[in-house]
């Protein structure tokens, strides 16, 4: 019998008012794999990692943790079955250092006080696991280049040793170098078996990094593929509505419209 995946949305549904920005919503996330989340503006790939994340529950459809329905309705419920998320934006504070931010919220305490060199031993830790290039943790995260905050935010997100992580635009406005080292910090999560859900609207990072590419358009599916096998035109294809609209435009010329 094949193992279920770690997580599995069926027939999410998410309305805001009168507009629903996602419908009948399809997806499953592995162990050991990247998914990529691809669509244009508008698609509905931050909805859909905040429904997962449980920053805007689902308003229908099941959701599985391992093959049993589980509900989030709270972000409190994402990080007690595994989930982490790394918003676009960081919510790093920048005149904390990055023991601080790590331990922001979760603050390690001996005695009634803060236990500094405890959260320093771990935060080297955790972040020698991760790169070869550990910035100063006692400095200012403001001080930090774009690479090494984003490397600083998913390293906070490990904190709770998550089986899932959801990483919105992780190179977003990075130079090629930094990009590199985000983009081996991904391997890396891969390659210690969790589940990674990229939304990126870089191709050549999606075709470099990604098992999997899962298409939103219109808050609708509009394609699964194996990254692999499947051309970059054809995933452009369906980001940009090309292949869903194909039949409509061979029927017009058939009837000499």
């Amino acid at each position: 019998m094949p193992t279920p995946p770690l997580l599995a949305l069926h027939g999410v549904c998410k309305r805001y008012g009168i507009v629903e920005v996602l419908k009948d919503i399809e997806l499953e996330l592995h162990a050991g794999q990247v998914v990529a989340l691809l669509g244009d503006n508008g698609a509905g790939k931050s909805t859909l990692i905040k429904v997962i994340s449980g920053v805007s529950p689902a308003d229908r459809g099941v959701i599985e943790w391992e093959g049993r329905t589980v509900h989030i309705r709270r972000p409190h419920d994402a990080r007690d079955l595994g989930i982490a998320t790394v918003y676009q934006d960081l919510a790093l504070c920048g005149n904390l250092d990055v023991v601080g931010n790590l331990f922001l919220g979760r603050e390690i305490r001996r005695f009634g006080f803060l236990d500094e060199v405890e959260m320093e031993r771990r935060t080297r830790q955790l972040l020698g696991r991760l790169t070869r290039n550990i910035p100063d943790l006692r400095g200012p995260v403001v001080s930090l280049s774009s690479g090494q905050r984003q490397t600083v935010a998913i390293a906070r997100s490990l904190l709770g040793d998550p089986r899932v992580v959801l990483l919105d635009e992780p190179t977003a406005a990075l130079g090629f170098e930094q990009t590199a080292e985000v983009l081996d910090l991904v391997d890396e999560l891969r390659d210690r078996g969790l589940a990674v859900l990229l939304i990126s609207h870089n191709m050549g990072d999606v075709k470099a990094l990604a098992d999997r590419a899962a298409v939103l358009r219109l808050g609708r599916n509009n394609g699964f593929f194996d990254v692999n096998t499947t051309s970059h035109e054809q995933i452009i294809s369906s980001i940009t509505g090309a292949t869903q609209n194909a039949p409509r435009r061979m029927a017009h010329r058939e009837q000499g419209w």
